[in-house]
Formats: C-alpha cells, structure tokens, sequence
C-alpha cells in the first residue's frame, strides 16, 4: 500500500456517506484539518457534523457521538486506538487521517497517516487538503488551508520551507493563484503585521546578538543602515511592504552581524506563504500569523471560530478571533515573564518550571517556545501545571531548538516513554511534545525525562551541551 492509495481509499469511504463526524484537534492544523474536511464535504453534499478535543483520552472520549455516522478522526486518534476500540467503533465507523506515531491495535481502523511511509514533514491538514483534492479536483482552492496546517504545525520550521508533498500543496495554491511564495524571505515572524524593529526583536530563530530580545537595540541596529522605514504617512512599515532592494540591504546587515559573532546565517531566510487575496498588514495575509490566530481561537476554546474563518468568514467571527489573538498575546507575555522572574530548575539535560493553575494549560507550551530563547538555549525547557478541572492531572509542556535536536534528542519519544513509566500519556514531535501524567508523581517522571534525554544523547554519540 501506498500514501495515495490510502487517500483514494479514504475519499472513496467518504463519498459513500450520507452524514459524518469530524472529530479534531484544537490547534492550527487540527482546526485547519476539521475546515478541510468539513468545507470539502459540505460541497459534495455530506452533511458534516464537528466536534473538537483538545485532547483524545479517557476523559473525553464521551465525547465522541455514539452514533452510527462515520467518525473522521483529524490531527489525533493514530496514537489511542485502543480507546476508540473499547468505545466499540468499528472498522466501518472510524477514519484516521493523522500524522503521530500510530499505536498497534487489534482493530484495523483505516488510517491515511504519512508517518507510516516515513514522511514527517506533512501535518494532518496537508492530509486532508489531499483527500479534498482526491475527492474533488476543484477543491486545490484549499490548499491554502493545507499550508496553514503544515506551517503551524511547524513542518517548515526545520528545512526553511515545506518539502516534499507539502510543497507541493503549495504549488496547487500558486497555480490557483491564491498563494504567493518568497523563495527566500526573512526567516522571522511578524512579517506581514508588525513593524520590522519589533518583528526583529521578537524573533529567535536565528537568534542574532544585538538586535534579538531588545526592540531598542534593533531600532537602532536599522537606524544605522540610513534607510527610511516609514510610509508617507508617518507609519512604520512592515517587511512585506519594503521594496526589495531595501531588503536586500537589510539581509546582508543581518547576515554581517550573524558572521560578526561567528554564527551561521543559514536559518536567517526561509520560505515565506502569503495569501494575496486576504488584506494587508492583517494576520490572514501570512501562512504563519493565520496559524497563529487558529491556535488563538483554540485555545481559548472557539475553535469553531477558526474553522468559519477557514470556511471564508471576515464578519463576525473574524473580529471575535481578533480580541482572542490580543487576549492571547497578552496572556503569553504575563506567562513569559513569570517564567522569567520565577526562574527555571536545571537539571542534568533540560529545565523545568511548574507554574500550577495560574495559566491555562492550553497555552503553556508557547511560553516555555518563548521563554527557550531567554534562557539556556542548549538545554530543552519542561512546563508543568495542572489541570483545574482535574486536580488528580498534570499537563506537560516542552519545547527545544533545531540546534539540539540536530544533536539527537526527540522530545516526542522522551515524554512518550517517560510518561508511560509512571501511568501518563505523551506525544507530539522531536521538537515540540507534551504529556498528561499523574499528579503527585511529577519528580519520579522528570527523573525518567532525563534518563531519556541522556540515552539519546549516548546514542548520538554527542555528549550533551
């Protein structure tokens, strides 16, 4: 069997339905994934229902309707089979289209998941954006929801760009003409809506001495290059709105002061998506931002707000994801700098914080993102907190870089296995992973993290920075 073979397979249990059950993920590519299927459905006359977890556990599986509608489970359900089949569904009822590590079950639930051919640069959304176009032709529309899954589920992070047949879903975008590529843009979030000082300062990948982390210091880092980076109107600019030999002179800057303090400049461009029918200066013009704005509405719990604005909406729900991506930030930056203030516990291979239930659970792994580039970028960063409405759970959270992960650490086989030593649940990916455990036994769980980490390092043959 091939990848396409299991996408023909899928449409074709698709198109044999009446009504199904989309069953997603909360974050960009599940909400982008649930869009996918639901918009692509709808146009071929099957009524769609939609339910999102941000979790699929013990704990949320009465969420899954006991009907007899086909159940599509996106961006999860690879990795918890076996729930699916104590809950009783049946091969007939149960589609996967998922990209984590599949867990072996008695049951042979039909499964479209690229990992199992090797492939790990293609999230759930680029998935179902493939079995939309299976289904039908003229679906390659939405291929530009496919590239926001991919981007924000971080594929393009770690080549500068999608690869394989992520990109080309991005080539199905340009031939349609509602994607435009920069072959070899400004590695840096914020290009589309933030003034470049400040999208400079915030970035961290690369990480440049004197210009990331201090707005001042970047300001006057562009000051130096004597060019005007306002509009007519007084108005400070933002990166895509600067004609391009501007940006050539500003990359060579930034590449001379990466050189300067002997780093690589390879990670300071990537491929940039942009969506040229959406308005400028607005988080829907960039693959990256538009990402950002799903995980917003994620987690704050309206990720039916992100699948309309998917679907096409710029009225309502669109504002409403507006004051969630601000609450959002807000939210991030008050959790960056507890973490920063309150400080991290170093332990032989990673740090770790545990900030109980002063924040959201669904948005501490973006702070520990944030707060990496703060502190000791060598070592990967655990969050703990627990879980208000189950005070008998913790929730872990960690993040690292390409830096370490190019020296042998895999953060989604570490929480994996460290969590199941101690009765949890983890996944996610070698650069981001999180994990559920129980409360009460959080030091015997980090002592196994970092037994992980060390026998990965040990089999590397890195040593440990």
């Amino acid at each position: 069997m091939s990848l396409f073979r299991d996408i023909q397979t899928a449409a074709n249990i698709i198109t044999g339905q009446d009504e199904v059950t989309v069953i997603s993920h909360i974050d960009a590519d599940g909400i982008a994934a649930e869009a996918l299927m639901t918009e692509s459905l709808s146009r071929a006359g099957i009524v769609v229902r939609s339910v999102f977890l941000r979790q699929l556990d013990p704990l949320t599986m009465h969420k899954v309707p006991e009907d007899r509608t086909l159940k599509i489970f996106c961006d999860l359900g690879a990795g918890q089979q076996s729930l699916l089949a104590e809950k009783g569904l049946t091969e007939e009822n149960v589609l996967i289209v998922d990209h984590h590590v599949s867990q072996p079950c008695e049951r042979k639930y039909t499964q479209v998941n690229s990992l199992v051919y090797g492939s790990n640069k293609l999230s759930a959304a680029g998935l179902a954006y493939l079995i939309a176009r299976e289904i039908d032709s003229e679906n390659t529309d939405l291929a530009m929801l496919g590239v926001v899954g991919n981007v924000g589920d971080m594929m393009a992070r770690e080549e500068g760009g999608l690869t394989g047949l992520a990109h080309d879903i991005v080539e199905d975008g340009v031939l349609h003409g509602n994607i435009l590529v920069k072959r070899k843009d400004l590695n840096c979030y914020g290009t589309s809506t933030r003034p470049l000082h400040v999208c400079l300062a915030y970035n961290d990948d690369p990480f440049i001495p004197g210009i990331s982390n201090n707005i001042n210091d970047a300001l006057r880092f562009l000051k130096k290059l004597g060019l005007n980076l306002k509009s007519r109107e007084g108005r400070w600019l933002v990166w895509e709105e600067l004609p391009d030999d501007k940006k050539r002179v500003i990359m060579s800057a930034l590449v001379h002061q990466l050189i300067a303090h002997g780093l690589s400049e390879r990670r300071l461009f990537s491929e940039t998506y942009i969506f040229p029918e959406e308005p400028c200066r607005t988080p829907l013009r960039n693959a990256q931002e538009f990402a950002t704005l799903l995980n917003a509405c994620g987690r704050w719990a309206r990720p039916l707000i992100g699948s309309a604005i998917c679907q096409g909406d710029r009225g309502v729900a669109y504002r409403e994801a507006e004051r969630m991506l601000m609450n959002h930030r807000a939210v991030i930056r008050d959790l960056l700098q507890y973490i920063l203030e309150t400080g991290v516990t170093e332990l032989p291979y990673f740090q770790f914080i545990h900030v109980g239930d002063r924040y959201p659970d669904t948005i501490v792994g973006i702070g520990a993102g944030m707060a990496l580039s703060k502190l000791n970028r060598r070592k990967p960063i655990l969050i703990m907190c627990t879980l208000p409405e189950d005070p008998m759970v913790t929730k872990v959270s960690m993040r690292t870089n390409e830096q370490v992960v190019s020296g042998g650490i895999d953060l989604q086989q570490a929480l994996t296995k460290a969590a199941a030593n101690v009765g949890g649940a983890g996944g996610g990916h070698k650069i981001a992973a999180g994990a559920f455990i129980p409360s009460g036994r959080e030091q015997e769980f980090m002592d196994h993290v970092n037994l992980q980490l060390a026998a990965q390092y040990a089999k590397k043959g890195t040593g440990h920075c």
